[in-house]
């Protein structure tokens, strides 16, 4: 349980806030490239809790600038697109990718105000598909992380934005540090519809364990005895990735999850999935740009894995009361998560870096992550997720910094 005023600094995500200049230095991705096109040059995004334009301008380059022009406020999203930049639609003034405003046309030539002006800009990076910006200090700015979903090129991608939950981004990371939701929410709830694959999931569970590592934290399972049904599997586990990932490996395929924050009480999931054809070699960006969680009448189908988490985030609130909360010792890996939300939070009140921000050229060059962390015979495992599977061992992720709980005999793990 949380106080409310530690439930607002982890969770409010505006200029200013404790949380939103934490979350400020890292990058984000904020669209798909291939939502900038030729015929949609400009689109609105907001992130962050401020309100942005995001454009290709005639050269090619892409910028990201506030949307509401700084002479009189109108919006950006209607200027002209120019080589130097983009050309309010209002009085003409023209602003680079760097938000300098290097033409006001119906100021006196001998005016200073353009020199000394500077309108809010961030810069934007693309990698694998995805435009990422960065909108902390300049100086305080990392490399744009090449983790290894994002930086092979030795197989078939596929990215999504999905719908917009109607709730706050914390919510969402959370249930990453969550193990023993998927038993019910995944595994039980899609064994009751009758869902394919239904039976992986709803397997006992027998301990369950987290870890901090480099880049957040990882947690832990393992199966109670089922009799050989899945090779020779008996735990498994996958990290977080801090402030606002998920990295996965499901069956062949690895892929992230960012989870971004909008505002307050909403928040864009974007994907990028990732199978390793080998020799192949085939790098194809692009794919479904937005996934449903919800049908037309507003209510989750809770037929897929993405609309059953999704019913247990939105249905918290918009931003969850944690006042009224009740933890237990399953709930470890939210408080060591929130642990170090809180941390890194402070660690920039201080004026340090957060955790996790890559600084080394060299070591970007590609970042392996452990996305499927396996107990059992690593040849076995990796037949059953199929060759394509990026599978690290128990003993090589987790050491005596791991913490372990046993799950009682019961509704969750009954006797054989």
């Amino acid at each position: 349980m949380l106080t409310q005023e530690e439930n607002e600094l982890l969770t409010r995500v505006g200029p200013g806030t404790p949380g939103g200049e934490m979350l400020r230095r890292y990058w984000h991705p904020v669209a798909l490239a291939e939502e900038i096109t030729e015929d949609r040059p400009k689109m609105r995004v907001r992130i962050l809790g401020e309100e942005l334009v995001l454009y290709r301008d005639l050269k090619g380059g892409y910028g990201l600038l506030g949307e509401h022009c700084s002479h009189r406020g109108t919006s950006l999203y209607y200027g002209f697109l120019e080589e130097e930049g983009i050309r309010c639609a209002y009085h003409g003034w023209l602003y680079d990718q760097d938000g300098r405003c290097i033409e006001q046309p119906f100021e006196p030539a001998q005016s200073l105000m353009k020199h000394t002006l500077r309108h809010p800009a961030y810069p934007v990076q693309e990698l694998a598909g995805l435009l990422f910006a960065y909108m902390g200090p300049p100086e305080k700015r990392p490399l744009l992380p090449r983790w290894d979903v994002v930086a092979w090129e030795d197989g078939t991608r596929k990215l999504a934005r999905h719908q917009v939950l109607d709730c706050n981004w914390v919510q969402a990371e959370e249930n990453t540090a969550d193990v023993t939701h998927t038993y019910f929410l995944h595994g039980h709830m899609s064994k009751l519809m009758g869902l394919p694959g239904a039976d992986y999931y709803y397997r006992a569970i027998e301990q369950f364990g987290f870890q901090p590592f480099e880049w957040g934290l990882v947690k832990s399972w393992r199966y109670a005895d089922d009799g050989g049904r899945f090779g020779a599997e008996h735990g498994g586990g996958n990290p977080l990735l801090f402030p606002n990932m998920l990295r996965l490996t499901s069956g062949p395929t690895n892929s992230i999850h960012w989870r971004v924050a909008i505002d307050d009480t909403h928040t864009q999931i974007f994907t990028c999935m990732f199978l390793r054809n080998g020799a192949e070699s085939h790098f194809q960006r692009g794919g479904d740009t937005v996934t449903q969680y919800k049908n037309d009448d507003g209510d989750f189908p809770v037929d897929t894995f993405p609309s059953q988490d999704a019913m247990a985030w939105e249905t918290q609130g918009a931003i969850f009361d944690r006042t009224r909360e009740h933890l237990g010792a399953s709930d470890t890996g939210v408080m060591l998560f929130r642990q170090l939300l809180r941390e890194q939070i402070e660690r920039v009140q201080r004026g340090e870096d957060p955790m996790a921000l890559v600084r080394d050229p060299e070591r970007n060059q590609l970042i392996e992550l452990p996305g499927w962390i396996v107990e059992g015979d690593p040849e076995v495992v990796a037949k059953h997720g199929g060759p394509t599977a990026k599978v690290a061992l128990w003993e090589d992720v987790y050491d005596n910094r791991h913490q372990i709980y046993e799950v009682p005999f019961g509704k969750a793990r009954p006797r054989s």
